[in-house]
């Protein structure tokens, strides 16, 4: 039962995420919080895992769920099911794209979906950096407190990015030091 519990409900997340992986995160957060699966905490994880391995981000973190959750068959059932929508719509308009391809109705539909994958992208970037530049928790009085070895070390990574003779170092090697930093202060 759980394992077509993972194909329907990653099949979901497929279906409307519409913009790539990172427009999967508001939808995976809601599955994390209905299903129990996976903490936000946890999301983030994978997030930053899905980020820094190779393949797409949504694949990823629907594979890591899904072994996290039902071992090596749900982690390709979870996969299955994410990508199997995605399939499906991209064999229908193939078909029909030969012939609507010039339709205005067609080109204003792609053109109105540029906003709303925008905004769940904008949308999950703010949550996951909420997430990290953010600690919850504590007593009444403090319910929150800025991270600030985190936001110190993206602002040093940014500044090293655009500003220094690093910059013409690939993202990767960025990405690599900011993760031994993190290792090396527990972040």
């Amino acid at each position: 039962m759980i394992l077509l519990r993972l194909f329907f409900e990653f099949a979901k997340v497929g279906l409307f995420s519409v913009g790539g992986g990172l427009a999967t995160i508001p939808f995976l957060q809601r599955l994390g919080e209905s299903t129990g699966w996976f903490t936000n905490e946890q999301l983030t994880t994978m997030v930053a895992v899905g980020e820094s391995t190779p393949g797409p981000i949504g694949v990823n973190m629907a594979t890591y769920v899904g072994f996290e959750t039902a071992g090596v068959l749900g982690a390709v059932i979870a996969t299955l099911g994410l990508i199997t929508p995605s399939v499906i719509v991209i064999i229908i308009i193939a078909g029909f794209l030969q012939k609507f391809r010039d339709s205005k109705s067609v080109v204003n539909t792609f053109y109105g979906l540029r906003p709303a994958s925008t905004a769940l992208i904008v949308s999950a970037g703010l949550s996951v950096a909420l997430s990290i530049f953010v600690m919850v928790g504590g007593t009444v009085e403090h319910t929150f407190a800025l991270n600030w070895p985190a936001i110190l070390l993206a602002a040093a990574v940014f500044l090293a990015m655009k500003f220094t003779p690093l910059k013409k170092l690939h993202p990767i090697a960025f990405i690599g030091i900011s993760a031994l930093v993190g290792i090396l202060l527990k972040m």
